[in-house]
């Protein structure tokens, strides 16, 4: 159960396939408009409930509780060497010397 005043995301279909523009991509139009919203909860509830949030922007967001305590979770990705050595010599050739 998340509480009242706890920081958390909600989600909601805001067009079906059905509901898209005919003018966007045919990819696009095979796939929902989803929106992800995060807030202040407005009222306690569970996950996977109708909740209403109040955003940082004091909109007021109704969607299904999805998560408490939302966190990024992504990243740059993993380590490419190629890129390291490509940065390194961008440094030699921009400023010369040993790349410090």
């Amino acid at each position: 159960m998340a509480k009242k005043g706890e920081w958390v995301r909600v989600h909601c279909v805001v067009l079906t396939p059905e509901e898209r523009s005919a003018a966007v991509p045919e990819d696009t139009k095979r796939v929902p408009l989803e929106r992800w919203t995060k807030g202040y909860l407005a009222a306690d509830a569970q996950i996977g409930e109708t909740a209403t949030i109040v955003t940082r922007t004091g909109r007021t967001v109704s969607g299904e509780l999805v998560e408490a305590d939302p966190h990024y979770t992504h990243s740059f990705g993993d380590f490419v060497p190629e890129l390291q050595r490509a940065g390194d010599e961008a440094v030699l050739f921009l400023f010369g010397g040993d790349g410090e």
